[in-house]
């Protein structure tokens, strides 16, 4: 059986005692430590948190930067096309407007290379002759 003595109330005494030295030398260091380490978490999560946005935010700033550079790009890519092609027209007017020029120089240098050539070959139809004739005849005609 059990009886209960001065024994009980001294283990009695001696586990309230206990508790409250394990609470100030254990269990409340113990506490604040994972205080500590919960709020340096929360804090980390949260540093996190606005690095995410920070890098939202720019990535969102480099894309609208970059759409306006391509749509730069593209605008400056067609007015170069439209000037090259506003280029190329006048070029071409301009050629089409030398070329009966030139067709006129071409014909005027072939009328006379064919007035020369004619002049050369009517000369030399004419001395082939006379030596013909001569050859034939066995005399000079001249």
């Amino acid at each position: 059986m059990i009886s209960i003595d001065s024994s009980v109330l001294y283990q009695i005494v001696n586990f309230v005692v206990l508790i409250f030295i394990l609470n100030a030398l254990l269990y409340k260091p113990l506490l604040g430590i994972i205080d500590k380490r919960n709020k340096l978490f929360d804090d980390s999560r949260a540093e996190v948190e606005s690095l995410n946005q920070s890098v939202e935010q720019k990535m969102s700033e480099y894309e609208a930067k970059l759409s306006e550079a391509k749509a730069a790009a593209m605008e400056q890519k067609n007015m170069i096309i439209a000037e090259g092609a506003e280029k190329s027209k006048g070029i071409i007017a301009a050629v089409r407007e030398e070329i009966p020029k030139m067709m006129e120089q071409f014909q005027g240098s072939m009328a006379k290379e064919i007035n020369e050539a004619k002049r050369i070959l009517r000369d030399q139809s004419q001395r082939i002759s006379v030596e013909i004739a001569e050859k034939v005849l066995g005399r000079s005609i001249q």
